[in-house]
């Protein structure tokens, strides 16, 4: 059901890359909503990716962009003013990569380029979005930006390794730039720490599905799957929640705030 939260708006989506990809399904409830969205994702993801299945649905255009370089996102800047005709009024950052994970490097063994590769990808990038946003008034006044985040920020997960170090940092970044943008021109910026949801991002942290059992197990409402992440990411685009800036959100089905579970104590019991 649509409620024309974001009717005459218009907004970034970078990130999406096939259907599993919560920004895919951020994408399509933004344009369900009344949205107009530009997609993004770095060249590599557009060749791998179904990107263009999902610009047709929406009828949008992809603008590709390395997050890494300063030159590919402030030339995405140019062309989405340019298409639009002016600013945005809301940008989903759903970034996120490690290559210590990727091939299996433990996380006392980093291996530093690794991870400065990783850190780039999938924090500084947010910085880097909003530093040229900035540079060229590229949100209107009372936006919002929203970055996908995981709880890992704040625990210890076995197997998220450096990408626990990049959620902290990525959460940081929000608050900082939540301050700054916000004196600036009303802009918020928020992350919200989903459950553990199964996306191609996901799938390649080594024991990821026994995340996803153990949060549901200890999440009174069971896991938030990406749909229903999709729904909360558009109310904080939405002018509903126009004076929420600077915070982490927990959309996790109260795992971050339960101790333990009976589901969880019977488990061990066996």
């Amino acid at each position: 059901m649509a409620y024309n939260l974001l009717k005459g708006k218009k907004g970034i989506i970078f990130g999406a890359l096939n259907e599993q990809s919560i920004a895919w399904k951020v994408a399509q409830r933004a344009v369900q909503e009344g949205a107009e969205i530009v997609l993004s994702n770095a060249p590599i993801a557009l060749r791998m990716g179904e990107l263009n299945k999902l610009a047709e649905e929406c009828n949008a255009p992809v603008i590709g962009a390395d997050v890494t370089s300063n030159d590919d996102v402030n030339n995405l800047f140019t062309k989405t003013l340019e298409h639009f005709g002016g600013g945005v009024d809301f940008i989903l950052h759903s970034i996120g990569m490690s290559v210590n994970v990727r091939k299996n490097v433990p996380y006392p063994e980093n291996n530093y380029d690794f991870t400065f590769k990783g850190f780039d990808i999938s924090a500084l990038s947010l910085h880097r979005i909003l530093q040229a946003a900035m540079k060229h008034d590229a949100i209107n006044e009372w936006g919002s930006v929203v970055a996908l985040s995981y709880i890992a920020a704040q625990r210890y997960f076995p197997g998220y390794n450096d990408m626990a170090d990049n959620k902290a940092v990525l959460e940081s970044i929000a608050r900082n730039f939540g301050y700054e943008y916000g004196i600036k021109k009303q802009v918020r910026v928020n992350t919200i720490s989903q459950s553990p949801t199964r996306t191609t991002a996901g799938s390649g942290v080594k024991g990821f599905d026994g995340f996803i059992e153990f949060a549901e197990k200890m999440s009174p409402l069971g896991n938030a799957d990406a749909d229903q992440c999709a729904d909360y990411t558009i109310t904080l685009f939405s002018d509903l929640t126009k004076m929420v800036t600077m915070q982490n959100l927990y959309h996790d089905g109260g795992f971050s705030y339960t101790g333990v579970t009976q589901a969880v104590i019977d488990q061990m019991s066996k």
